[in-house]
């Protein structure tokens, strides 16, 4: 049985035991842009892609957390990775199909994570800070994208705090892909061969960790 997908890069990546060699972020950047969060069920000329999620996720659990170190940055851009193979289920059907969906996820996620650096298991707090940037972000994309109501969307979400991202508007796929790599680019430095899109920043790397994980930055930039 086939459990391996090509990848444009060139790379084949085995769904169910996958390398971190067989991992690249233009691949990961090209197949979250394309994945539509809400299963399309968006307004707006465009999807809401994953890859804007990810961006959207990584600036609010800074913003969040007051200061939050690059490394652990870089894992809220990258906490929904592995929808760029199996792709975006709303949570009610990730709950019926359980567990052979989440085996794949988890084991999907602990090979990106070694690929850019990152322990295959997140410290339990980093992993809260993450969770509780992408709720608020999906009750603001429920809001202002998806039809709810804002009663509605905090009881179906279980969301209580005050707290929500500003208005979005769907970037194209071409435009979210560019966003994405330009974060990755900023929190991990360049990837050879991948263009990095404007306004990158950060320390250069070839792959796995950069030297200076340690430092921590401001909420608000780099």
């Amino acid at each position: 049985m086939r459990a391996w997908q090509r990848m444009l890069s060139g790379r084949r990546l085995d769904l169910l035991d996958p390398s971190p060699l067989d991992i690249e972020i233009e691949d990961i950047a090209h197949g979250l842009a394309r994945v539509a969060r809400w299963n399309g069920q968006t307004s707006g000329p465009f999807a809401f892609s994953v890859a804007q999620h990810c961006v959207l996720v990584e600036a609010l659990a800074a913003q969040q957390a007051g200061r939050l170190e690059r490394r652990w940055r870089l894992a809220a851009l990258l906490h929904d990775a592995p929808e760029y193979v199996i792709g975006d289920m709303i949570t009610p059907f990730k709950n019926a199909v359980g567990g052979d969906y989440r085996r794949i996820e988890a084991v999907l996620m602990e090979a990106v994570h070694r690929r850019f650096g990152l322990p295959a298991q997140l410290p339990e707090d980093v992993h809260r800070v993450i969770k509780r940037a992408d709720k608020t972000a999906a009750f603001t994309e429920a809001v202002d994208l998806a039809g709810f109501g804002e009663e509605e969307a905090r009881r179906v979400l279980g969301y209580r705090r005050k707290a929500r991202a500003p208005t979005l508007a769907p970037l194209s796929p071409d435009e979210a892909k560019a966003a994405f790599l330009a974060r990755f680019a900023a929190l991990h430095g360049p990837m050879p061969g991948v263009a990095a899109g404007p306004a990158t920043a950060g320390p250069s790397s070839g792959g796995g960790a950069p030297d200076d994980w340690e430092d921590p930055i401001p909420s608000g930039g780099e």
